[in-house]
């Protein structure tokens, strides 16, 4: 599989006579080739070859040219990428070089290696003669060419337009290329090279730079833009501007004239789906299905309801008998008779029947007794609840004493839960209390009420923050009021610093000499002193805290302007988790702006991607300047005829600013006119098969005999002549 291509093959190959040349235009971009004398090339396809591996078999296949995406998912990629035989604007890369002339003689309808038609070869401005000899030898070598002929491309677009009375035969012609851009004057029909220059700008820097900053102004949608869309868009909407700084000042003000100038190019969008209200079918069938799944539910829940109390009956039943037996033993052989039922006592057994008699109403969901609501009131974590509490440590075996252990523990708990909440129902009682007194104090006096809430609510703002302050740093402030401790006293609570003093005082008291200190009585004053509990602040600290927060909610209540200060109350309140907005259409449209203008200006300001060279009205002014000493008249007529050929000369405006950019740099009153050709893409082609067709054209040929003969040295002293 040695190509792939999409680009239909020629078939009139043998019909033509031998005599007739090839034309080839081998450009950076696209690589042009048909027969001398038509109008239009055969084959046209971009200049590039790839190789990637077939998924499936491993095999390396050659792709020429860009092809349909959709055709190189079958292929391995990542590590063959698109690559040029061009360095710039010269052939360097012959290897890929003969990739793309086997495609290009391939699709001419070539059956063999061997081609027995004259070649002309296009080639960049004051080629190496490395580039030109090795592509001579391809030629020669490699398909047998007879004889071979190379031309400038730009020279061929500007005889061609010459003869169509586009431009004069003293003139200028700028062509801004794919890598490079050249300036060629031409003097009596014939190119003037030592006048030539050449700047390292074209339509490839143009397409990256827009490429770039698109990316830039849209990173979601980077994957978009792939190198042939960015180029579409530049030919598409990119122009030159008259002034652009003027130009650039309308898009910074948002005027009009920019609002008209914005293009927008619309990605692939599908609106999410609108959720319709659900019918009266669907809501009459989903709770049908709700229903019936309640319903097994409810059956499950049944079902083992009536298994729980069938267990509770058949324990309650087994309490019931062992209780009849124990009635029947005698009184000493009741220890002995206890421990094969595994219970300790006649009163564990009781308080276990009414536990499971409980239980058992509680399953069939009868009320409770009097007896054991009463139980519960007075004392539901003791009595039958903990009945190894009771019993002395030497009756127990050791495993009863892990229950008794474990008793304790649950005993203890739930007194201290019953505790807390006997005083928060307390507290809530009295919150409740105070809000009940703050009500009636604001029917009395609505605006007072108001205004001494709000004193309240900031005295104790501030007192609050303040103990927090000296609860972490002490008393040390910076004079600003904000807190600066230094060292572990500072971070000392009040009754912390009060024991560090008595001890303190203690110790300087005593001096030196022989410790006797606690030999008399008041010295155990002092141990009193520092074991009293002191730490009030902490607890005080709390009731505060609890009475701002009360204040805080009561503010909320009766004042809409009030925001509270989660700092201040000591709570973080929870923050609301960034909405996701639905994509819309707004979001997949690509806006050129100033990007419409600011990629093409490089053409004429190089110096904005670093690259410290001339723009195109330098370039102008620079070849008239390199030319040898010629008459005035010469240069107004060089001036007066200035052809724009080549693919980055088709951007709107772009003659109109050569014209204004060049009048600054020659003297008054100098006529300038610039033109464009009529197809800057296709009149180099155009003009080499017209060339190629004429009669005198193997007069400006060299043959192979020559070149095994002369060599290639001779190369370097070949020059074509434009006008036969």
């Amino acid at each position: 599989m040695p190509f792939i291509s999409q680009i239909q093959r020629q078939s009139d190959y043998s019909f033509i006579p031998s005599t007739t040349p090839i034309v080839i235009d081998n450009g950076a971009s696209y690589f042009r080739i048909g027969w001398a004398g038509e109008t239009d090339p055969r084959v046209i396809f971009r200049n590039i070859v790839q190789r990637p591996r077939h998924k499936a078999t491993g095999e390396t296949v050659t792709i020429v040219g860009d092809h349909d995406p959709a055709l190189l998912k079958y292929f391995d990629c990542t590590r063959s990428g698109p690559r040029s035989a061009f360095d710039s604007n010269v052939v360097y890369q012959f290897e890929i070089m003969e990739y793309i002339l086997d495609f290009g003689f391939d699709r001419m309808g070539a059956n063999g290696s061997e081609i027995d038609h004259p070649v002309l070869i296009t080639e960049c401005i004051c080629n190496p003669v490395q580039s030109r000899s090795k592509m001579a030898e391809l030629l020669f070598e490699t398909y047998g060419v007879p004889s071979v002929a190379f031309g400038v491309d730009a020279a061929f677009s500007y005889k061609y337009n010459q003869r169509l009375g586009v431009c004069d035969k003293d003139g200028l012609a700028i062509c801004p290329g794919f890598n490079t851009t050249h300036v060629i004057p031409f003097i009596d029909g014939e190119p003037i090279y030592n006048g030539s220059c050449r700047t390292n700008i074209g339509g490839y820097h143009i397409t990256d730079y827009l490429k770039q900053l698109l990316s830039l102004k849209y990173p979601h949608h980077m994957a978009r833009f792939t190198w042939e869309k960015v180029e579409d868009l530049k030919m598409e909407h990119c122009y030159i501007a008259p002034d652009y700084f003027s130009e650039a000042r309308l898009f910074q003000k948002g005027a009009k004239e920019a609002e008209d100038k914005t293009r927008c190019w619309q990605l692939p969008w599908t609106p999410p789906p609108v959720e319709e209200a659900p019918s009266e079918e669907e809501i009459a069938r989903k709770a049908a299905i709700k229903e019936k799944q309640g319903q097994r539910l409810r059956e499950m829940a049944e079902a083992k309801r009536s298994s729980r109390i069938n267990e509770l009956e058949n324990e309650l039943h087994d309490l019931g008998f062992l209780l009849q037996q124990l009635e029947q033993v005698e009184e000493n052989d009741i220890p002995s008779f206890l421990s094969e039922t595994g219970y300790v006592s006649k009163q564990e057994i009781e308080a276990a029947l009414v536990k499971v008699t409980q239980s058992l109403r509680k399953a069939k969901g009868e009320p409770k007794g009097d007896l054991a609501e009463a139980e519960e009131k007075t004392d539901p974590a003791t009595g039958e609840k903990f009945p190894l509490i009771n019993i002395p440590d030497d009756m127990l075996t050791p495993e009863q004493l892990k229950e008794k252990r474990r008793q304790l523990f649950l005993k203890t708990t739930s007194e201290g839960r019953q505790r807390a909440k006997q005083k928060r129902s307390e507290s809530e009682l009295e919150r409740e209390r105070k809000n009940q007194q703050d009500e009636e104090k604001r029917l009395e006096n609505p605006e007072l009420y108001l205004e001494q809430l709000r004193t309240r609510y900031k005295d104790l703002s501030e007192k609050v923050e303040q103990r927090k302050r000296l609860k972490t740093n002490g008393n040390h402030t910076n004079g600003n009021n904000f807190s600066g401790g230094v060292g572990r006293g500072e971070r000392l609570n009040a009754a912390q610093r009060e024991r560090m003093r008595l001890l303190t005082t203690a110790a300087f008291d005593r001096g030196k000499g022989e410790d006797t200190f606690g030999a008399r009585d008041e010295d155990w004053q002092l141990y009193k002193l520092m074991s009293k509990d002191n730490d009030h602040d902490d607890e005080g600290l709390d009731q505060d805290e609890a009475e701002l927060a009360r204040i805080s909610s009561r503010l909320q209540e009766v004042d809409p302007t009030f925001i509270p200060k989660p700092a201040e109350l000591g709570t973080s309140q929870p923050v609301e988790a960034p909405r996701l907005r639905p994509l819309t259409k707004e979001d997949f449209q690509i806006i050129l702006g100033v990007e419409r203008f600011r990629c093409p200006e490089i053409l004429f300001r190089p110096n904005w991607i670093g690259v410290d060279q001339a723009g195109l009205d330098e370039m102008a002014g620079v070849s008239i300047r390199r030319l040898p000493s010629v008459g005035q008249g010469v240069e107004e007529r060089l001036t007066s005829s200035i052809l724009m050929t080549g693919g980055s000369c088709l951007f709107p405006g772009i003659s109109e600013r050569l014209v204004d950019r060049i009048r600054m740099i020659r003297p008054c009153g100098s006529p300038i006119r610039v033109v464009r050709a009529l197809d800057p893409v296709l009149d180099a082609w155009r003009g080499a098969a017209a060339y190629a067709a004429a009669s005198q054209f193997p007069t400006q040929t060299f043959s192979k005999a020559d070149y095994y003969e002369k060599g290639e040295d001779w190369l370097h002293q070949y020059q074509l002549q434009y006008t036969l």
